[in-house]
Formats: structure tokens, C-alpha cells, sequence
């Protein structure tokens, strides 16, 4: 019987597992697209842990710093994630990541997904939308054709 037998061993020591968790929440936080591509059982595994990080950086005060920073590994992941991430998802109650499945890998066959969080495909929309209209303004200030809008 499996009785409180949760979570998932992702065919690892609890070191090495550990290492990999914390890894790939610091990856999602840290990148630019706040996105990582993944197999399955791994963006199940890390989906609760980066909801967490998010949760802690709501509260922003200096436990809830510390806790991160001891899961993170980077300090830019924490600086993110307090200054960042935490008040764009203040409104929020939870659920601040998807998983999307993309299909299975060519080499091995397994199935892999994209663990990104909600808004990341509208951040990243928006701020390029704004850097194009900056774009335009500026052509236009200086006197020269404005280039067409896509």
C-alpha cells in the first residue's frame, strides 16, 4: 500500500532531487520568458514548489525572503521574485502556473510539456508591443517615415 507516499522520486536520491526541483523553479522564476520546457512527471513535481515561491513573495517581508532565498539559487531569482513577481500576482490566489503538454520527444519518447506561468505570454506581448510603439514615436519626432506597424 501506498499510504502517505506522496510526491514523486523522478528515479533520484533525495539530494539529486532536491538539486533538480530547485533548479527548475530558479528557472522559471529567472527567465526571461518565465517559462522551461520539461518532461511531465518533473513540471508536476515543480509546479506546487514555484506556486509556493510565488505565495511567499506576496507576503515580502524578510522570513518570507529568507525562506526563498534558502530554496532559490541564485540572488536574482529572489530579487525577481520579491520585486516582480510578487505584486503582479497580488490580486491572485493561487494557481499561478500551467502546464502545457507539447507532445514526445524525438530521442527518447517522452512526453514533454512547458510549465510557464499565466501571464507570462501577455508580459512579454505587452512589453513588445510598447518597445514597437516606442519605436514609432521616436521615428516620427526625428522627421523620417514611420516603419509599418506588423
Amino acid at each position: 500500500m501506498r499510504h502517505r507516499r506522496a510526491g514523486f522520486k523522478l528515479k533520484r536520491n533525495h539530494s539529486a532531487r532536491k538539486s533538480l526541483l530547485r533548479g527548475l523553479v530558479t528557472s522559471v522564476i529567472t527567465g526571461e520568458t518565465e517559462r522551461i520546457i520539461t518532461t511531465v512527471p518533473k513540471a508536476k513535481a515543480a509546479k506546487p514548489l514555484v506556486d509556493k515561491m510565488i505565495t511567499l513573495a506576496k507576503q515580502d517581508n524578510l522570513a518570507a525572503r529568507r525562506q526563498a532565498a534558502s530554496f532559490l539559487t541564485t540572488p536574482e531569482a529572489v530579487q525577481k521574485l520579491f520585486d516582480k513577481l510578487g505584486p503582479r500576482f497580488s490580486n491572485r490566489t493561487g494557481g499561478y502556473t500551467r502546464i502545457v503538454r507539447l507532445g514526445f520527444r524525438k530521442g527518447d519518447g517522452a512526453e514533454v510539456c512547458m510549465l510557464e506561468l499565466v501571464d507570462a505570454q501577455l508580459i512579454k506581448r505587452s512589453a513588445e508591443r510598447a518597445r514597437r510603439r516606442e519605436e514609432r514615436l521616436r521615428q516620427e519626432q526625428q522627421g523620417g517615415e514611420a516603419p509599418p506597424a506588423n
